[in-house]
């Protein structure tokens, strides 16, 4: 074993000067949220972002594990460094994120290329790790069973200047038997609420207009904190904060979103009247071997409250097909939920079982040409939907944030509604950042076309 390099605040900025850093992100926008993080972190060493995965010194991978698909492409991808690597062989790569974190020796069976690997929990190891790992032959491996939510109070270095996300809650505690968070996220802790508001403050003060409040479940917000301290408290606190425009929050679970909670979203101006609510299916039996703690009359009846406080909504979903056990009745019981709720949007997967979970272990797996037949008739019902709810706006006004040019049509701008649609209109560059009117002139299944007001 080589000399072991402790690299302690003081020589951040000399360790990564002259270098350049690279991350690959994959997963959720808690992932992305640790990747600013982890971006700061670098910055504060006196590293440089590299415009392309070659011309860095150090290659960071934040992996997700949620489905065996993005596994699979993860290990594809660092393989595919391993030439690089022997060409360059002071290149450092670091695998962190989830797939470490539940994963951790089969990382480096995989790819033995890898010169470190490191958890969910200790971001803020990240300088004693490359500094080991650049230090010593053999690659560093660092991954904490738990963490504490205020140990991940760090610098970030942000994608944009126009929206930020905001982790409000670290875990999940929720267990649904399909899922792997609980598992490689640890124990949901929730972040004292003047810290969140403080972190808000400092971003109008940048100039941010939008922030997203992140966690596996933001309804849950609080419950281990002071009494009096909820998610609709933190929702009402936010709006108060002078300069944000716009609040978003993601992901709620059905189960925990109270009436407390419709209210705020009601009252509050700045949060918009977007419902991001995973049903996952509409069968109770599927639902209650899901673990999910609710049923679709429980569903329903949330859907027709929120419709009847929050006019002008958007409600979307995820749904899994082909879980364990379902049979065609349940896939035909989740279709009639599709229809009866008439989502905007829908995130449909095929299950996939995730080593760990209960769902893997479970009797009655279904085929997997079923489950891809299945998926394609859903997908089929959703798309059908959300072009006739787009085309109820063809020739209405819309409020749009501009966030930037489209990549694929240069000459329109692109922007979000406030119920999370995207619209493309023909405009001026200067109009970045700025909330304009849009007309809506040609809807389609996801995209809305639209001309400036």
């Amino acid at each position: 074993m080589g000399k072991v390099l402790k690299v302690s605040a003081e020589t951040f900025t000399d360790f990564g000067k002259g270098k350049k850093y690279f991350i690959r992100t994959y997963g959720c926008q808690m992932n992305e949220r640790d990747s600013e993080t982890l971006a700061g972190i670098l910055v504060a060493m006196g590293y440089r972002r590299a415009a392309r995965m070659e011309e860095a010194d150090l290659i960071i991978f934040n992996t997700c594990c949620v489905r065996e698909t993005a596994e699979r492409k993860i290990y594809g991808r660092l393989n595919a460094l391993r030439p690089l690597k022997k060409r360059r062989p002071d290149l450092l790569i670091g695998v962190g994120g989830c797939m470490a974190q539940k994963d951790k020796e089969r990382v480096l069976a995989k790819a033995p290329h890898v010169d470190f690997v490191f958890g969910t929990h200790n971001i803020q190891e990240l300088p004693e790790l490359i500094g080991r790992a650049a230090a010593q032959a053999e690659p560093v491996v660092q991954v904490w069973e738990e963490g504490q939510a205020s140990l991940l109070d760090l610098p970030a270095q942000r994608e944009g200047k126009l929206k930020a996300y905001v982790t409000i809650t670290y875990g999940c505690t929720n267990f649904c038997t399909y899922c792997i968070v609980p598992y490689v996220r640890g124990k949901e802790q929730s972040r004292p609420l003047q810290d969140i508001i403080n972190e808000v403050t400092q971003l109008a003060r940048e100039g941010y207009k939008e922030v997203t409040l992140l966690g596996q479940n933001v309804n849950t917000y609080g419950r281990d904190l002071e009494r009096g301290v909820s998610f609709a408290r933190l929702l009402r606190e936010v709006n108060q904060v002078e300069g944000i425009q716009r609040i978003r929050y993601t992901t709620s679970h059905p189960r925990d979103f109270s009436e407390e909670i419709i209210e705020a979203v009601r009252d509050c101006d700045k949060v918009c009247e977007h419902f991001h609510l995973p049903i996952q299916a509409g069968s109770n039996r599927v639902l209650e071997r899901m673990n999910r703690g609710y049923t679709r009359e429980d569903y329903l009846e949330l859907v027709d409250r929120i419709r009847e406080e929050v006019p002008n909504n958007s409600i979307t979903t995820d749904i899994i097909v082909g879980f364990p056990g379902e049979e065609e009745e349940d896939f035909a019981a989740t279709l009639d939920i599709v229809r009866r709720v008439r989502f905007d949007n829908a995130f449909t997967f095929v299950f996939s079982p995730r080593s760990g979970t209960p769902a893997a272990n479970m009797k009655d797996q279904v085929p997997e040409e079923v489950k891809k037949e299945r998926l394609n008739r859903l997908m089929e019902l959703q798309d059908r939907i959300s072009k006739e709810i787009n085309e109820e706006l063809r020739g209405r006004e819309v409020e749009v944030l501009v966030e930037g040019t489209s990549q694929k049509e240069g000459r329109f701008l692109t922007g979000r509604t406030r119920t999370n649609k995207l619209v493309l209109f023909p405009g001026a560059e200067e109009l970045m950042g700025q909330l304009v009117t849009v007309r809506i002139t040609r809807p389609q299944t996801w995209n809305l076309y639209g001309e400036l007001v």
